[in-house]
């Protein structure tokens, strides 16, 4: 619009003129409109006529406000009246299609013989502006999140730990109401943990291992373990599209979601009723307005899920996915919930948008992007053990090279790791493990390293390695670690990941997963 004003107001009469201001006009990215004196339709930009569609062809000559919807056309009317320009008018779009209000710019043109009517599409730019608050709102969470993810997580493994040796004490073991105390220190941290997941999870910084997922098996194995948990008043069915398709997630985090609804689902019908998974697939040739965001043009594969409950109030809708935002105070929600959902999805690609009327239920539908018939999923990372499920036994004679920076972190995993049986080599840093290396000629079976360290990375470190010792696994270990957010765990070799916090007990597991026991049985060392 300023070219146009700078064109008009700058250039010198010619016969040149009126080409260059007709080819301006038409490469408009905005739709425009070219009126004559009369406010008659001399021309329309492609742009325009691109978003009025072909039910409505513009023709020179034509009565301008026909363009216009119904209200929007009497105030066309007052304003070419002389009265003042309207604030919004809205184009008579065809049925189906999005319509949203377009803000109108007269500009006269030189010698008085037209005018031109730009229109700037108010939707977009206040969806922009609802988009850059909420990037500004989610870099400011995501900042605390991760400033805060590390050391917290650091300190709740030390406690956990600590925990863990103190309830082996013999002093523990005699006494029950010591015991008891201790689990409650145990139950807390595992508690600040989640807290912790949770807000990475929404800021959309957490270490994630996609791989492809059969959508109908992930939601058919998850069926089984919401019906013992949803109660005999709620029913649960399953609408399962066929052929099924697949979706490149974290399938953790997918049956976190569904969990994560289908308890929203529960409290919201006390008295019973019917929650339905259903999935399905939608291509979009045009952008969905929706909430929280509008859904882009593409293939998509979708999950429902749908209750019978009471439903959500109009005006509780628009922020339910906001983090710490809750409707059930008095039931002791958190408010992070559905902002969690909402993270999740969205750093795996896809979306969430929600439909409710108060008595009616409430439906959430999850697209995720449709992944071809052709792809092949990546190799996923070991699954973490259990310390109930890992195999017992000595843990033979591998060489465990351990790095980690947190000295307090360092000595309770040096010990826990030895107590299994283990050789372990400790080094503080990336650069003291490289040192390490050199100066006893170690040659690891295993790197179980800290990500986010002084200097070199866990991430760096590993693959400095990997070329000098091919066979050696590795195990990372973080409460918040961007190098890894950003590449997540895919890839030819994808290293193994345990989340701080972890007790000592998930450590040894995790390990024993990665390296089966093997070997003549032996003592295991004494603690370190």
């Amino acid at each position: 619009m300023r070219l146009i004003e700078r064109w008009t107001d700058h250039r010198g009469k010619g016969r040149g003129r009126r080409g260059g201001l007709e080819a301006l006009f038409a490469g408009l990215p905005e739709a425009a409109l070219w009126l004559d004196p009369a406010w008659q339709v001399r021309d329309a930009n492609a742009a325009l006529r691109l978003a009025l569609g072909p039910a409505l062809p513009v023709r020179p000559g034509m009565a301008a406000h026909r363009l216009f919807d119904g209200e929007s056309q009497a105030a066309f009317r007052a304003w070419q009246g002389g009265g003042a320009a309207p604030a919004e008018l809205w184009l008579a779009v065809p049925e189906g299609r999005a319509r949203s209000p377009m803000a109108p710019h007269r500009i006269g043109l030189p010698g008085g013989d037209a005018v031109l009517l730009l229109q700037q599409d108010l939707a977009q730019r206040q969806s922009l502006v609802a988009r850059l608050a909420e990037a500004d709102r989610l870099q400011a969470l995501g900042t605390l999140a991760g400033g805060i993810a590390h050391d917290f997580n650091n300190l709740l493994s030390v406690v956990l730990g600590a925990t863990e040796d103190a309830l082996r004490h013999p002093g523990a073991t005699a006494d029950p109401g010591l015991a008891a105390e201790l689990g409650q220190v145990q139950a807390a941290a595992r508690r600040g943990a989640a807290l912790v997941q949770q807000m990475l999870a929404y800021a959309r910084q957490q270490v994630l291992a996609p791989r492809l997922v059969s959508l109908n098996a992930a939601v058919e194995g998850m069926a089984s373990l919401l019906r013992p948990l949803l109660g005999r008043g709620i029913s649960l069915e399953l609408e399962l599209d066929q052929p099924g398709r697949s979706v490149l997630i974290d399938p953790s985090e997918l049956d976190r979601v569904l969990m994560n609804l289908a308890m929203n689902a529960r409290q919201a019908m006390p008295e019973g009723g019917r929650l339905t998974l259903r999935t399905g697939r939608a291509l979009l040739l045009q952008p969905e307005p929706a909430a929280p965001e509008d859904i882009p043009p593409g293939r998509w594969t979708v999950l429902e899920v749908e209750d019978t409950g009471q439903g959500i109030p109009p005006a509780l809708l628009p922020r339910i996915f906001e983090p710490f935002f809750t409707g059930r105070p008095q039931q002791g929600g958190t408010g992070l919930g559905l902002a969690t959902v909402h993270g999740i999805l969205r750093q795996s690609g896809g979306f969430i948008t929600v439909r409710s009327r108060p008595g009616q239920g409430t439906c959430f539908r999850i697209l995720l992007p449709r992944v071809e018939a052709g792809a092949r999923p990546a190799p996923p990372p070991a699954a973490a053990a259990s310390a109930s499920t890992a195999p017992g036994g000595p843990a033979g004679p591998h060489t465990l090279l351990l790095v980690e920076d947190e000295a307090p972190l360092r000595r309770l995993a040096e010990r826990a790791l030895r107590r299994a049986g283990w050789t372990v080599e400790v080094a503080e840093d990336a650069e003291a493990a490289l040192a390490l290396i050199e100066s006893k000629r170690l040659s690891p079976a295993l790197l179980v390293s800290d990500v986010v360290m002084p200097g070199m990375d866990g991430v760096a470190l590993a693959r400095l390695l990997r070329p000098r010792f091919p066979d050696m696994a590795v195990l990372l270990v973080s409460g918040y670690a961007p190098s890894m957010v950003e590449d997540g765990l895919a890839g030819a070799s994808p290293p193994h990941f345990l989340a701080k916090p972890y007790a000592p007990a998930e450590l040894v597991a995790q390990v024993r997963a990665i390296l089966p026991p093997e070997g003549p049985p032996e003592m295991a060392p004494a603690a370190g």
